[in-house]
Parts: structure tokens; C-alpha cells; sequence
């Protein structure tokens, strides 16, 4: 995810990264080459003039971004709801690790043990990130993770509900000794209930994009659009019409690619969600109420936060 401020006019005008410019410069490049073409024939093809009314582009051009601000939308939404679930696992994360250390009573081995149950916490959390990614992340799980656990997890596919299941174990085990007493028990089932809730609305999001017909209706509608507003420009604009058709072609074509791309917020693209650096920051605090020895947080060195 691409973190920055914005800076003057003229630095903004020639940003690169975080742009979606280098994914469609190719078909810029083309629309270019076309109106270039289209305006050295004057607008003719074998001979035949193809008459066509700016008025045409004009009522197209006012549906087309009416349909494209709708997909838009959509797609923020999309991306927001992400971002409010992952809050809200941050939020949920450190409050079971409050709970833990000061509510669950301490015999002789509970530094231990609730060490480990806040590993388990930050395992839910990278494994959820890498679920949502289609990735193993078996390195942190072999790390927060005891062998057996690990082990348990191998061919497994919705690990998060797994680790939940877990740390319900290890609550459920605390009870029977009567290190917790039942409306404790009953207030960290609450806290259990919310991450299955964030996994579920998490998952929601990524198995189920925005509707294919949508995608497809919006990419040809820009693109006939793009490629026949040259005829209805190469008669009143003249030179001017390729540059014109460019500038045009660039807010329709950039504005669908950003559609796509942020309508998927878990990937990892340049405008998705930051989910490692969200699930660093978890285990740093978690670990750092616990008292758990770890190294510096990582900070970006770019703009660029994974």
C-alpha cells in the first residue's frame, strides 16, 4: 500500500509509484498511435469518411462516468469494509491479551502459558492475512506455533478456524483448573466470536468480487468509447485531437483499472491493504503487553507499506 503525503503541483503531475499509470500505459500508447492515424487519414477509412456527431460522445461520455462513479463506489466500499474488519481485529487482538494477563489467574507456570496463547493470537492474525492472500505462511506459523500445532495444520484449509479452535482449548483447559471463572469465560468467548466474525466478513469480501457482467460492461464500454471518440474529435479539434483523445482516454482507462484494483483490497498491489504491516503491528503490541522480547518494529523505508 502506497503511504505518502501529497506533495506540490508539479511533483504530483510526474509520480510514478502508486500510480496506475505503468499498468495501462501500453494501451495509451495505442489510443495514441490509432488517433494519430485516424487524424493523418482525416478521419476516413479505405476511403470511407466516418461521420460522427461529438453531441453522440457527449451523452455517452455522461452515462459512462455515471456507471463508472456506481463501480466506483462499489469497489470502495469494498475496500473500506476491509479496512474497518482489520481495525477491528487490532482492537479485538489486544483487548483477549488484556483479559488474559489480568483476569486469568497465575499459578506457578502462567507466564508461560500465556505466552503461548498470545503466539496463538498472532498466529490467528498472519494466518487470516495469508488465507485472504492464497499463501501457506508457514514461517510464521512454524515460529508462533508449538510443532504439534504445526503439524496439526498441515493440508488444512481455513487455518484461522483451526487456531480460533486452539485458543478455545487452551481457555476451555483454564477453566476446568479454575484459573477462569465463568463470566470471564463467558466475556473471552465474545472476544472468540468477534474474530470468527472478522474471518467471516473477511472471506466474504474476497470469494465474492464485484459482479462479472459489471467488470465486463464497464472495460468494453471505455474502451469502444476511447476508440471511437477520435471521429467524432478529427473534424473540430484538428492537430489538437490525438492529445485531446489521449487526456480523455487516460481519466476513463485509469479510473477502470483503479476499479479493479481496489475492488480487491486483500492482494497485493500498490493500492491494497497493507495487511503485513497491519499484522506486524498486532504482534508487536500484544507481544509488548505480554512482555515477550522482540526486535524493533519494522518501519517502511519507502512509501511502500506491504
Amino acid at each position: 500500500m502506497i503511504v505518502r503525503q501529497r506533495t506540490n503541483w508539479l511533483k504530483m503531475l510526474f509520480i510514478w509509484r502508486g500510480s496506475v499509470l505503468k499498468k495501462i500505459v501500453v494501451q495509451l500508447v495505442v489510443i495514441l498511435v490509432f488517433s494519430l492515424l485516424i487524424y493523418f487519414f482525416k478521419g476516413k477509412i479505405f476511403d470511407y469518411k466516418v461521420h460522427l456527431n461529438p453531441t453522440i460522445f457527449t451523452l455517452i461520455g455522461l452515462a459512462l462516468a455515471i456507471f463508472m462513479g456506481f463501480c466506483n463506489s462499489a469497489s470502495y466500499d469494498r475496500f473500506w469494509e476491509g479496512r474497518k474488519l482489520w481495525g477491528l481485529l487490532v482492537i479485538e487482538t489486544r483487548s483477549l491479551t488484556r483479559q488474559i494477563l489480568s483476569l486469568v489467574n497465575d499459578p506457578s507456570d502462567a507466564k508461560e502459558e500465556k505466552e503461548r496463547i498470545i503466539r496463538m493470537i498472532s498466529a490467528f492474525c498472519w494466518s487470516l492475512n495469508y488465507q485472504l492472500r492464497d499463501k501457506s505462511g508457514t514461517e510464521h506459523l512454524t515460529r508462533l506455533l508449538s510443532p504439534e500445532q504445526a503439524e496439526q495444520l498441515k493440508d488444512k484449509k481455513f487455518i484461522p478456524g483451526i487456531i480460533l479452535g486452539f485458543i478455545a482449548d487452551w481457555l476451555n483447559e483454564q477453566q476446568k483448573k479454575g484459573n477462569i471463572d465463568t463470566i470471564v469465560m463467558t466475556s473471552m468467548d465474545h472476544q472468540l466470536n468477534q474474530f470468527s466474525n472478522i474471518s467471516g466478513g473477511c472471506e466474504r469480501i474476497h470469494n465474492t468480487p464485484l459482479p462479472f457482467a459489471y467488470s465486463v460492461l464497464l472495460h468494453r464500454t471505455v474502451y469502444l468509447y476511447c476508440f471511437w471518440l477520435p471521429f467524432g474529435l478529427v473534424d473540430t479539434l484538428d492537430w489538437m485531437m490525438p492529445l485531446i483523445v489521449l487526456l480523455i482516454s487516460y481519466t476513463f482507462i485509469a479510473l477502470d483499472a483503479i476499479i479493479q484494483e481496489i475492488g480487491e483490497p486483500f492482494g497485493e498491489e500498490e493500492n491494497d491493504l497493507a495487511l503485513n504491516s497491519i499484522c506486524r503491528t498486532i504482534e508487536y503490541s500484544i507481544f509488548e503487553q505480554a512482555g515477550i522480547s522482540q526486535g524493533e518494529l519494522k518501519k517502511p523505508d519507502t512509501y511502500f507499506i506491504d
